[in-house]
């Protein structure tokens, strides 16, 4: 994927037409590399919110006594790529410094780092669980993650193994009885096999149910102690209930300290939506959006998705309806230059995306570029939820996707939030069709004044019987 990147626009440049290839190049967000005349030339690259200006800044004649960084004489080549947003320019920047540079000089540009994972020794005789940032191809399977910060990986691992009793220690054990054991032992929070305080059978079990418990993040032990809390109910043990209770309390709490993101390496799978890098005059018409996939960790994409025959529309009713709260899904109509694409419903057109991404994406061989898309992963999915642009979107159990929740979430990228309509006045509304009614049991008849007269009592009862009293 690195290797192979190349740049959507690459033109030569000349000071003398200065004025008129910058003028070609768009005022939107990208990523470009400004050439020098020798291929052993270091290239600069960056990215920025404004090509137009950035380069204008660089290439632009100096001013007089500028200290402006100024490369108009040393210039030979400039190449760029349009993105629509900021987790797009990320993904592009990285891959060109690591096409131009390798993925070490990249990785140390764009400061990225391998996030925190919990490691499950499962190849141990006697499994146990710790924090790692540091990825191998044997231990993938047993790896969840990643988390924010080590902090937030220990924060959860101390959680589950509270629920379990599994060992803590780091050593390499080699079971005897004579072993001192620990505080753990003395709490009676480990099934202590340092000193065959349990057989092998037993703690492969404990060590089973915690790897379930981080594969299905909690679910499993979650039903169990639901079933058992629903048994001891139904036979009136209502204080076996209460404590079953208070043991799912804690267990729901310890899996709440691991995101929805959190799974195993090679499990972590889900679709992010971003604003569309701009195009051609129908491009835009088409009201597009990009869909980014992450599989097995990496990154692909991005691929543009229609939104053609999905609306957005939010009204406010001071009735509270959810009707309108999301995008509608719409027949599509057929469009003149557009009839193929219309004729093909939204769902079939966002099945088409997804499994064209889903083509794209591979299982991870290479260490250092999966480490490296996790840590961009990382980057943007755990900032604050205001600060993150775009949205993602998990697959359901089965594999499947939620088709129709992606193309809401795309729709709302294409055509920004849905704008609130005015509150709806009841009271005004219940006036209104009062009126109505008697306009409707007086049709037929030339009593005008009975008509005006009752509709106006149905809006100010108040006012008009001062008018009847006084003769008016």
């Amino acid at each position: 994927m690195v290797a192979n990147f190349q740049f959507a626009v690459a033109s030569s440049f000349e000071p003398s037409r200065a004025e008129e290839i910058l003028r070609a190049v768009p005022a939107v967000p990208g990523v470009f590399a400004l050439r020098g005349f020798k291929e052993t030339d270091e290239p600069y690259l960056t990215r920025t919110a404004d090509l137009r200006r950035r380069m204008r800044r660089l290439l632009d004649p100096p001013e007089s006594q500028s200290k402006r960084l100024n490369l108009r004489e040393r210039v030979a080549r400039i190449e760029y790529t349009v993105t629509g947003s900021e987790f797009e320019s990320s993904l592009v920047l990285y891959e060109a410094a690591a096409a131009l540079f390798g993925l070490a000089e990249a990785r140390r540009r764009l400061k990225l780092h391998t996030p925190y994972f919990l490691r499950f020794t499962a190849e141990n005789a006697f499994p146990r669980v710790y924090a790692t940032n540091r990825l191998s191809k044997r231990g993938l399977a047993q790896m969840y993650g990643p988390f924010p910060s080590r902090a937030a990986a220990e924060r959860y691992c101390d959680a589950v193994l509270d629920l379990f009793k599994i060992r803590r220690c780091y050593e390499d054990l080699q079971p005897y009885p004579e072993h001192p054991g620990c505080v753990y032992q003395e709490m009676k929070k480990c099934l202590a096999p340092c000193n065959i305080a349990c057989t092998v059978e037993e703690y492969k079990a404990e060590a089973d149910a915690v790897e379930a418990f981080f594969a299905t993040r909690g679910e499993s032990m979650l039903g169990k102690i639901a079933a058992e809390r629903e048994v001891a109910a139904e036979a009136m043990e209502f204080e076996q209930a209460a404590a079953l209770h208070e043991k799912y309390q804690k267990v729901k709490a310890a899996a709440a300290l691991a995101d929805e993101l959190v799974r195993p390496v090679l499990e972590v799978r889900a679709a992010v939506v971003q604003k569309v890098a701009p195009a051609s005059a129908e491009g835009e018409d088409l009201q597009e959006a990009a869909l980014f996939m992450v599989q097995a960790g990496c990154i692909a994409g991005p691929e543009r998705m229609s939104t053609l025959g999905v609306r957005a529309v939010k009204e406010q009713t001071s009735v509270g309806s959810s009707l309108f709260a999301q995008p509608l899904m719409l027949q599509a109509v057929p469009l003149e230059g557009l009839q193929v694409e219309a004729a093909e419903s939204p769902e079939m057109r966002a099945n088409e995306v997804l499994a064209r991404l889903e083509a794209k994406a591979s299982v991870p061989s290479d260490m250092a570029l999966l480490s490296d898309h996790l840590s961009l992963l990382r980057r943007w999915y755990y900032r604050p939820e205001k600060q993150r642009a775009g949205e993602v979107f998990f697959p359901y159990a089965d594999g499947g996707w939620p088709v129709r929740r992606i193309l809401r979430g795309a729709a709302r990228m294409a055509l920004g939030e849905p704008a609130t309509m005015a509150d709806t006045d009841r009271e005004g509304a219940k006036k209104i069709k009062a009126g109505a009614k008697v306009r409707v049991l007086h049709e037929g008849r030339p009593d005008v004044e009975r008509v005006i007269e009752v509709a106006e009592h149905a809006q100010s009862p108040e006012a008009f019987t001062s008018r009847r009293t006084s003769g008016r």
